[in-house]
């Protein structure tokens, strides 16, 4: 049988997966991907929802014979693809490949450095000692060390950084703890494995060369298939730029405390130079304003008293690495030390000093008492190209949303991708008569103060006729806070917040009630995946444009007119339209899903770049009439 047999109806995993239904364009992938594999082709392929799209690619992969590096977009798509459909795959294919996962440094506990924290003592709260106790009864009888197997310590517990290890306090060769490693035992397996399962932050943090010693898994890959690729760019961007932050120095400060306890405890001066670091850090912070901020560093940068607190943390920076140099020879944690404190001093010259490189844009951002520092390319098509020129062979871009319209000149461009092959599936879904696409009629343009007060009086009857069972999704956090406070005495159905809970509290809490209206901005956009009646209601405030006072997408915008070229044509219109359809994606997961889609922005239907969102988007029936809207859901003709 050839792939597309495979997943024909009388294929192998149609005897293997229970409710198995063929589907054209999966085998239409499935094929695309066996000749690009075989050919050593570039290819790009959007899948709309539904497509299947993970079968599509691992079939091809497994039976390629080909050495085959997978990277999904997080690391719960990660976990799903290697302990849930790789398995199915292998078993129905009875294919003989050695498989392997391998994240990030930060998803596997340190042994050395949960001794060090347990000897040290020093904990914030009652309630992170108690998380370090079972922390240490899970390490003694954990296979794996992956910190995901733990689900009594919340993946965002202030714990977890002292019990595992950064490309920057990783003791390396030099640990005593190397033979009981888990990372290192990670990595042994992923070298040996036909196929690896990586994430994209760590194939980012392989190519800006950041995980010494990954870079050695790489290069004897024979084919790369990268999943929800539309994250990619984004994602790469941040890894090829630069980045210190307050909560580096501090860790840095903490740990040469420890490590002078451990081997240096006569040198007294080297911990109050390490203690000494706490205040000018602080300092800097207040110096940077108390909000909550993001903006570019020259709008600070002449401050007096963002210049004094940058000298104060260069002093005890100094100090500290003087002092460093001194002890580095007593023990292998202090030598660490010492080499982060010299990097650390280069970084935090090379984001607050001159500016010297216009193909870069240096930025902060402060949030609670935290802030850092960072630098970003502005343009990481070069670098991107760089990589695939590196390592020939097959590579697959794949998502259910890279296209605007019918073109991929946006995602290619921002990757530097010359030579592909271009392929558009849309949904097998029948968004025909499953899905209707509501615009309320004579709201204000999204400018006016008064938009979300008017676009809530609209949506209103939606949620009833809905009875619930819908996302509001919003482009803005003031927005979310606004529509929380109008609807919680206003609805008869739960009201459940983001940030109110954890997303996957939240979720968990919306797909019990059955009746629920969630509220979320950005993270709720993608990556989430609510089948059946519970959600049956997708409502998006506004076009998704990026907020042009964000530092970053100010300075593309500037680069982009300083070249001569259109910044809303070229950045930021085809950007809005790909998130555009990540939150519209909600909505119909399954088969058998219906649901109502509420476009609000009346920029849709009076600019004329509305038709490039709507041209993007699955064919549905679209109304402006609620009546229209209240007979889909009393099950009658939309």
């Amino acid at each position: 049988m050839d792939v597309a047999e495979l997943l024909g109806p009388h294929g192998l995993l149609a005897r293997q997966v229970s409710g198995f239904a063929p589907r054209l364009p999966q085998q239409q992938m499935a094929e695309a991907v066996a000749a690009a594999l075989e050919e050593g082709d570039t290819l790009v392929v959007e899948a709309g929802t539904g497509t299947g799209k993970t079968y599509a690619y691992l079939i091809p992969a497994l039976l390629s014979g080909a050495r085959v590096i997978i990277s999904t977009g997080t690391r719960h798509l990660q976990d799903q693809l290697y302990h849930q459909d790789l398995p199915v795959v292998r078993q129905a294919l009875n294919a003989p490949v050695r498989t392997a996962l391998l994240k990030g440094r930060g998803n596997y506990l340190c042994r050395y450095r949960l001794q060090a924290t347990e000897q040290d003592g020093r904990l914030s709260s009652r309630e992170q000692v108690a998380e370090l106790r079972r922390i240490r009864v899970w390490a003694g009888r954990t296979r794996r060390g992956d910190i995901a197997e733990i689900p009594d310590v919340p993946e965002t517990s202030l714990i977890w950084p002292r019990v595992t290890s950064t490309v920057d306090n990783c003791l390396g060769q030099d640990c005593p703890q190397l033979a009981d490693c888990f990372l290192a035992k990670a990595r042994r397996e992923a070298l040996a494995a036909d196929v690896l399962v990586i994430n994209h932050h760590l194939f980012c943090a392989d190519m800006a060369i950041k995980e010494t010693g990954f870079a050695e898994l790489l290069p004897g890959a024979e084919a790369f298939i990268l999943d929800e690729a539309h994250q990619l760019p984004d994602i790469a961007t941040h890894f090829l730029g630069r980045s210190l932050s307050g909560r580096q120095l501090s860790e840095l400060g903490r740990d040469t405390v420890v490590e002078q306890a451990r081997d240096a405890a006569d040198f007294a001066d080297l911990r109050r130079r390490a203690e000494a670091l706490e205040p000018a850090i602080l300092t800097l912070r207040q110096a940077l304003g108390t909000a909550d901020r993001r903006a570019l560093w020259r709008e600070v940068a002449g401050l007096p008293a963002v210049v004094e607190a940058i000298a104060q943390l260069h002093e005890a920076l100094d100090r500290l690495r003087e002092a460093l140099k001194e002890g580095a020879p007593r023990g292998k944690g202090l030598e660490n030390c010492q080499r982060r404190g010299e990097d650390l001093a280069l970084r935090l010259a090379a984001l607050t000093g001159e500016e010297s490189n216009l193909d870069n844009v240096r930025w902060f951002e402060t949030r609670g008492r935290g802030f850092t520092l960072s630098l970003t390319p502005l343009d990481i098509a070069p670098k991107f190209q760089e990589r695939l020129t590196a390592q020939p062979g097959a590579w697959v871009f794949t998502s259910a949303t890279l296209a605007v319209g019918q073109s991929f000149e946006h995602f290619a461009a921002r990757l530097g991708l010359r030579d592909y092959a271009g392929l558009r599936l849309d949904s097998p879904f029948d968004f025909a008569h499953n899905a209707l696409l509501y615009h309320p009629p004579d709201l204000p343009d999204p400018t006016s103060p008064r938009y979300t007060a008017a676009l809530l009086e609209a949506v209103l009857p939606v949620l009833t006729a809905s009875r619930g069972r819908a996302f509001l999704l919003f482009t803005s956090f003031r927005a979310l806070r606004e529509a929380a406070a109008w609807l919680v005495d206003r609805l008869d159905y739960p009201l459940l917040v983001q940030g109110e809970a954890p997303k996957g509290v939240l979720l968990r809490q919306f797909r019990a009630a059955g009746n629920a209206v969630l509220l979320g901005t950005a993270s709720f956009w993608e990556g989430v995946d609510v089948r059946g009646e519970a959600l049956s209601c997708v409502i998006i405030d506004r076009l998704p444009f990026a907020a042009p006072g964000d530092p970053v997408v100010q300075a593309r915008i500037e680069s982009l007119r300083q070249r001569g070229e259109d910044p809303f044509r070229y950045y930021q219109l085809p950007h809005a339209v790909i998130t555009l359809k990540q939150g519209v994606g909600r909505l119909i997961r399954d088969v058998s899903d219906r649901g109502v889609l509420v476009l609000c922005d009346p920029r849709l239907l009076t600019k004329s770049y509305g038709r490039v969102f709507l041209d993007s988007l699955p064919p549905m029936p679209r109304t402006r009439k609620l009546e229209r809207v209240r007979a889909f859901f009393a099950g009658g003709d939309a």
